[in-house]
């Protein structure tokens, strides 16, 4: 697709790709793009699971358990263990998400003998010295009760609350569920979350598949077999209308989003760029020109497709004076229901492919994003030559088609609002 910017005619864009190798160790499989030209390598792991494993009542037991893993093993202490990474510059990382269970490491090439030590000895002798235990178990619930100090974050656990009523999703994390966690909980959760059986990989940077495959065979081989139970599939968004909650304070916040599709539908491209165009290219969409540019109701509105259980969701926020909410909220619903009946116009999702298409290669643009997206990938069910053929797949999106999924995707009639402060008009 050619460009012409200040009248100068730009040959045409190049398609991007990388090349994905796909490699088979003892049973795992890992997805690898070398890249030689620094001497780093990151590595990035998961297992389904993570909050999703999380019992009532022990909210928060995943990403505690994960945050643990940082903070000693084997004979080292935390001290001793944040030095080790220290001296050989290792940046390693345990994380409990809300579907998966994930850890990581990028080292310097020199350095991988020793990431590959400290890894698997977090993963595998983690020490969860009570010291530790109550230092992290403070920091997770001050992060909990802050969340629950200010509009947004009373907003974003009323919106998943009570759009996934009775589901892991929708049951997040309170200081209550963080101080009631004991030392065996973290230790059953951790024997149950990470095996040898259920991890997928993804490698990127300064090594070769007979580098990967050693790795591979080190990292994982003293975990137990088997692997962690599967996540449930995500229900449907519950249709709750405008859930409430009252907080002094002198703006409301607004979460507000509808369902989405599952990554692997052949519309996602399309409606990518359909919610680009409604709500997520910033000072060039629609939402943020009619409650911003024109109306100043706000410094920023957005919404994208958030990705969890294997399904995608449009969730979007705003923060606006509280004798507002009702005009926001009628704003973004009119913008919702143009964009579904209308759908956009040709001007728009050139622009929109354009940026799409654009923005690709800058997404690998060092090891550790590498790992990341690739693993986010299959994370999502995507083949390796998914990769290779978006540029190809953004190209052919026209309007129609864009505007034929925009009206099959979005639902008035289903968007859904959470809104925390003193909101007015609603």
């Amino acid at each position: 697709m050619s460009e012409t910017i200040f009248g100068v005619t730009l040959p045409p864009r190049r398609g991007f790709a990388v090349p994905i190798q796909v490699i088979e160790q003892d049973g795992i499989t890992a997805w690898l793009v070398e890249e030689h030209s620094v001497p780093v390598v990151s590595l990035a792991w998961a297992w389904p699971g993570g909050s999703a494993t999380d019992r009532e009542g022990r909210e928060g037991l995943s990403s505690f358990s994960a945050a643990m893993l940082s903070e000693g093993a084997g004979d080292l202490n935390n001290i001793a263990f944040a030095d080790a990474l220290r001296d050989e510059g290792i940046g390693l990382s345990f994380s409990g998400g809300r579907d998966s269970f994930e850890g990581s490491f990028r080292a310097l090439s020199a350095a991988l003998p020793e990431a590959v030590r400290l890894a698997r000895l977090a993963m595998t002798q983690p020490r969860l010295d009570a010291a530790a235990i109550t230092r992290v178990r403070a920091r997770a619930v001050l992060g909990a009760r802050q969340q629950l100090e200010t509009p947004a974050g009373i907003a974003r656990r009323a919106f998943w609350e009570a759009g996934y009523p009775g589901f892991p999703a929708g049951r997040l994390a309170t200081p209550e569920s963080l101080s009631a966690i004991t030392e065996a909980e973290i230790r059953a959760s951790l024997a149950a979350q990470m095996r040898r059986g259920g991890v997928m990989v993804a490698a990127s940077g300064a090594i070769n598949e007979a580098g990967l495959r050693s790795i591979m065979a080190q990292l994982f081989a003293d975990l137990p077999a088997g692997a962690p139970a599967a996540t449930p599939p995500l229900p449907a968004l519950a249709g709750f209308g405008v859930a409430r909650r009252e907080k002094a304070a002198p703006q409301s916040t607004l979460i507000f989003g509808q369902d989405g599709l599952m990554p692997t539908d052949p519309g996602w491209e399309a409606f990518q760029v359909a919610i680009r165009i409604l709500a997520g290219g910033g000072f060039t969409s629609r939402l943020m020109r009619s409650v911003r540019e024109e109306r100043g109701l706000t410094y920023g509105i957005g919404a994208g497709l958030d990705v969890l259980f294997g399904r995608g969701v449009v969730v979007g926020n705003v923060a606006t004076e509280n004798s507002k909410v009702g005009e926001v909220w009628g704003l973004i619903r009119a913008a919702w229901t143009e964009m579904a009946a209308n759908g956009p116009t040709a001007e728009e999702v050139a622009d929109a492919v354009a940026f799409l298409a654009g923005s690709l290669p800058q997404q690998f643009t060092d090891s550790r994003r590498t790992a990341a997206l690739l693993l986010g990938l299959r994370q999502t069910g995507r083949a390796p030559d998914w990769l290779a053929g978006r540029p190809a797949r953004l190209a052919a999106l026209d309007r129609a088609g864009v505007a034929a999924v925009a009206r099959r995707i979005l639902r008035p009639d289903g968007l859904v609002v959470a809104v925390a402060g003193e909101p007015q008009g609603l």
